[in-house]
């Protein structure tokens, strides 16, 4: 560690922070709009800007995730805060020479809300935004992730230095702990509570640790806060190490987030150089330090036993509790484990204070959810909302509804170990104790639409497949049980399955619940029991009437042509990899069901509506 001076909360020079009076264009540089050329885009930016000699007196920043992804790569104007979508490199010079030099948005990159007459020129009037409450994203769209100037602009490392020169530690673990915060990792234990264990345990040293091992199918919620706002984390883990006694840290991150894990490392860099991370930090005489753990991407990682076991160099492999980490954890010591966004949230609690906290959301679950919206709805992205928002709320007000006209059928909730809820569950309020009353779990920020088309039998067996792969093998309730009861499902979906199979899947999933050692197996059965409970009818469909409802599994259809539709185009024909397809030009053609693979590319290019999909009995 390096001794440093006392650390500076301003910034080099006015012009360096965010709130500056130069004008801004913001690009999106997040992992999404970044596959998408933003980085390109911000070049022409750039040049156009020289080209007009304005670039000394507009800035082009690169910013974290702005959320709405489907509408990457996104760019905002500052002070007018003008919101662009798909921003193409040869939308550059348009944006500088109309908008800046000229005065007037470009309007064909303008947001076109369906439900609006005109394009949306503000960021905060998108319907994405309308119901969201940004606190952990607040700064992400707004700041340079890889300038500490505008993070220490936006109070930055305030309530660190407040922690250490007017707070004890049992202060900062009393307001914690009074905010109600619980744990955004999926389980919802106090935060604070957390800290006190591992602050009354007399040993030393003791280790503060970051668990940003996201690795549920669709989610990026972590990995956007860690792309869009590193300080935010590396200042609530400096606070939580000052409060539970600890001088040392890891941030396990998966090494498939190279964005994240570059900025991190800029991050505390930074952070050193300022004198927030090191010996002696603020003259408080608390020294404390971080190194990142990249994680070679196994789900079972984001079991913090595990995770602890693959810092140490073992197998990530959980193991029994008790004691827990609190008491005994990284190489036997005492270490405090949370989630990404527990830790971000920890500085605004300090510099607000827990009643302000306590004012957001419900009396038993305080603050923000953040979600990753994915699956079948019109708005898909990353969104933050105030816990006792309701599911209707998000899928439809902030999601825009289901596309295509169809019909909503299940929300998937706390990742590929959470739970399905039907549409009569759509008014349930979010938050830990509802959804869990409801019949799943929060998780850490997965949430997956399913539409009409979608087979709810196959929508069970592609969590549970997923649980198998990732399974570590330790404990053969969830090594065995879960291979067993995708075998089942695996069946049904074939049209092989057995009325007895259901009571199997019930039975097979109480082993699973009583016996793993950890979350992964213990969880791994609720996409299953949720789907069989909600929609048991589907599963007899297949076993009775060996009919796929949804029309989704291949070996219970069969594609037809109807030849009073049939022209004789030829298009299916030529689209047909397996060459199943015969018939004479303008002549009505066959699908050989022996040679066909049910690929569905014949019935989507249909012009006519002249194939469709039928169940073989």
């Amino acid at each position: 560690m390096s001794v440093h001076a006392s650390p500076s909360l301003t910034f080099e020079s006015p012009e360096q922070g965010p709130d500056s009076q130069r004008r801004c264009v913001a690009v999106c540089m997040g992992t999404g709009c970044s596959s998408s050329e933003s980085a390109l885009v911000r070049e022409r930016l750039r040049e156009a800007l020289v080209e007009q000699g304005l670039d000394a007196e507009v800035e082009v920043r690169r910013t974290g995730c702005f959320g709405f992804c489907e509408q990457g790569p996104i760019t905002v104007v500052y002070p007018e805060e003008v919101f662009y979508t798909r921003v193409k490199p040869r939308d550059a010079q348009k944006i500088v020479e109309e908008h800046i030099v000229g005065g007037r948005p470009v309007e064909k990159l303008l947001y076109k809300d369906p439900l609006r007459e005109q394009p949306v020129q503000k960021w905060h009037e998108i319907g994405f935004y309308g119901k969201q409450k940004r606190i952990l994203l607040g700064n992400c769209g707004v700041i340079d992730p890889e300038n500490i100037d505008h993070y220490i602009a936006k109070a930055g490392y305030q309530a660190l230095e407040k922690c250490l020169t007017q707070l004890e530690p049992t202060d900062v673990i009393e307001e914690v702990t009074k905010s109600g915060l619980r744990g955004r990792g999926g389980g919802g234990f106090p935060t604070g509570v957390k800290w006190g264990l591992a602050r009354k345990t007399p040993r030393w040293p003791k280790y503060v640790i970051c668990n940003a091992d996201e690795g549920d199918p669709g989610a990026f919620m972590d990995r956007s806060l860690l792309e869009g706002d590193p300080h935010s984390v590396i200042e609530g883990m400096i606070i939580a190490a000052y409060a539970i006694g600890a001088e040392y840290g890891y941030i396990y991150v998966r090494a498939e987030y190279p964005l994240a894990v570059r900025r991190l490392r800029i991050a505390l860099e930074q952070a050193r150089e300022r004198g927030f991370l090191g010996e002696n930090i603020f003259n408080s005489g608390f020294s404390f330090d971080l190194q990142i753990k990249e994680g070679a991407g196994a789900f079972v990682c984001g079991e913090e036993t595990a995770l602890m076991n693959s810092i140490m160099g073992e197998r990530g492999q959980p193991w029994p509790r008790p004691p827990y980490p609190a008491v005994s954890g990284l190489w036997d010591q005492p270490s405090n484990v949370n989630n990404v966004k527990s830790y971000a949230y920890a500085p605004a609690i300090i510099r607000n204070g827990a009643d302000w906290f306590k004012q957001i959301g419900t009396p038993k679950s305080p603050g923000t959810a953040v979600f990753a919206l994915t699956g079948m709805v019109n708005r898909t992205g990353l969104i933050e909302v105030p816990m006792g928002i309701t599911l209707r709320e998000i899928i439809f007000d902030i999601g825009g509804g289901i596309p295509h006209g169809k019909q909503f059928k299940a929300v998937q909730t706390g990742g590929p170990l959470g739970g399905c809820l039907p549409e009569e569950y759509l008014d349930v309020p979010i938050d830990f104790d509802s959804l869990q009353a409801a019949g799943s779990v929060m998780g850490s920020g997965g949430m997956v639409i399913a539409d009409e088309s979608t087979c709810m039998v196959e929508f069970a067996r592609f969590f549970l497949k997923f649980a198998c792969e990732e399974s570590c093998g330790k404990c053969p309730p969830c090594r065995i049980g879960s291979l067993r009861m995708l075998e089942i499902l695996t069946r049904i979906t074939e049209g092989e399955g057995r009325l007895e199979d259901l009571d199997e899947l019930k039975r097979l999933s109480k082993g699973l619940q009583r016996g793993s050692l950890c979350g992964l197996g213990q969880l791994a059965p609720s996409p299953v029991l949720s789907v069989l409970r909600h929609f048991e009818d589907e599963f007899r469909a297949h076993i009775v009437d060996k009919a796929c409802p949804a029309r989704k599994c291949k070996a219970l259809i069969t594609y037809e042509v109807v030849a009073e539709l049939c022209t004789g185009c030829m298009v299916c024909g030529r689209n047909c990899a397996a060459n199943a397809i015969t018939g004479e030009k303008l002549q009505p053609h066959v699908i050989d069901p022996e040679l066909c693979e049910r690929c569905g590319l014949c019935y989507e290019v249909c012009n006519f509506d002249a194939i469709v999909i039928k169940s073989p009995r």
